[in-house]
């Protein structure tokens, strides 16, 4: 068995080894350069932010909620790949920063252009490892992410004794269309017909529940209740301890008072309380998923805001490519010499240029200013531009 797993490794091993030998030879050697410093960038950038973001949280959870501290370890391994997957987008601008610029301070640029060789072809291999970094950052965001920040989730909730449920929410709102049918005039038209409310939706139970009723031609309904839970096996919600008040066309109204009452609806609701808030905890899958029940709902804040982070998730990892062409092109232009504090220095400003544009972007398009495509895209094409004129001027 042990030789059979050496004889294994050794496969491995010469699949590999004969296929880095058929990479030129100037293309194992900057990736040489680039991979040292990238895996030095993304163990910076990550400790740096689990450090603000989520060590420091845990410590107060320790200490004023007495959070067991293999729980908080627990947690934060799970954390872990969601700050791992914004930090590939920075390390690979600081490594590239970092790597040219060497390579110009140490002459080495200028000896490559001395023979002929382009600089559209020496930042090539940069381009590459962006490239293999956009497929991992992808990777990782949609499909290892929503997954340890559920599980981390749920660890914590399990530790501090929070109530669990799978669908849990907040401030529910629900609406659905559908046709009302004027009797007296027999027609038929398709407008708002439901709107629910709950404050929050815990352990299959939503709390305070507001149901604002239209369907009825001339009548108003207007149902509230302190709980109200769906009844599978009759399909229909029972709401509790509430009341029902009933506004007639003439303006007459009746109220009535019920400790249990049956009300025909659809699960919309629940699906609505089950779709996590932020698109960061969703796969791709799953903001689709939830994109459609928005729509169903003609939740039109909703969609749009789907809509932009569904495309984020593209954008995201595109990003790994477009900091490639900048650090790279950036330190290439002749004569410009960075060591590893000014490069730092120049990717965090190049960091927060990047992300005030996303975040500028993505709200115009969550408000419907700009479209979805627009608000996701355009910081991606402006940064492109910026590195495509970078590089043609490293190219002169």
């Amino acid at each position: 068995m042990k030789n059979k797993i050496i004889n294994l490794l050794l496969k491995i091993s010469n699949f590999f080894r004969i296929r880095i030998n058929h990479i030129p030879l100037l293309d194992r050697w900057i990736l040489s350069q680039l991979i040292p410093p990238l895996v030095f960038s993304i163990s910076a950038f990550t400790v740096v932010s689990v450090s603000v973001g989520v060590m420091f949280d845990l410590v107060r959870k320790i200490v004023e909620l007495d959070l067991p501290l293999n729980t908080a370890l627990n947690i934060l391994v799970l954390r872990l790949p969601s700050f791992i997957v914004l930090s590939f987008p920075m390390a690979t601008l600081l490594a590239s920063l970092l790597t040219y610029s060497k390579l110009s301070s140490n002459s080495e640029l200028k000896a490559l252009r001395a023979i002929g060789i382009s600089v559209y072809r020496i930042i090539l291999p940069s381009l590459l490892l962006a490239l293999v970094m956009t497929g991992l950052t992808f990777i990782f965001n949609n499909n290892i992410v929503p997954y340890s920040n559920s599980k981390a989730e749920f660890v914590l909730r399990s530790s501090l004794g929070k109530s669990i449920s799978i669908e849990e929410g907040e401030d529910i709102i629900y609406s659905r269309k559908g046709n009302i049918t004027d009797l007296e005039n027999n027609k038929v038209s398709y407008s708002l017909t439901h709107i629910f409310y709950a404050k929050d939706y815990t352990d299959g139970f939503m709390n305070q529940v507001k149901v604002l009723d239209l369907s009825k031609y001339g009548y108003t309904q207007i149902l509230t209740a302190e709980k109200a839970f769906w009844d599978p096996s009759i399909k229909k919600w029972e709401l509790l301890n509430g009341k029902l008040v009933v506004f007639s066309e003439k303006g007459d109204s009746t109220i009535t008072k019920f400790n249990s009452y049956l009300y025909p609806f659809n699960t919309g609701p629940i699906k609505i309380a089950s779709i996590p808030k932020d698109a960061n905890d969703m796969t791709l899958a799953e903001a689709k998923k939830a994109l459609q029940i928005y729509k169903d709902t003609s939740n039109i804040k909703e969609v749009r805001r789907l809509k932009v982070r569904i495309q984020e998730k593209f954008t995201l990892p595109m990003s790994c490519l477009v900091f490639s062409l900048i650090g790279s092109s950036l330190a290439s232009i002749p004569n410009s010499r960075t060591n590893r504090s000014q490069g730092f220095g120049i990717s965090i400003i190049l960091i927060l240029f990047y992300y005030i544009l996303s975040f500028t972007f993505s709200s115009l398009g969550v408000k419907g200013s700009i479209s979805y495509i627009s608000a996701a895209w355009s910081p991606v094409f402006i940064s492109t531009i910026i590195g495509i004129i970078l590089m043609r001027r490293a190219n002169k």
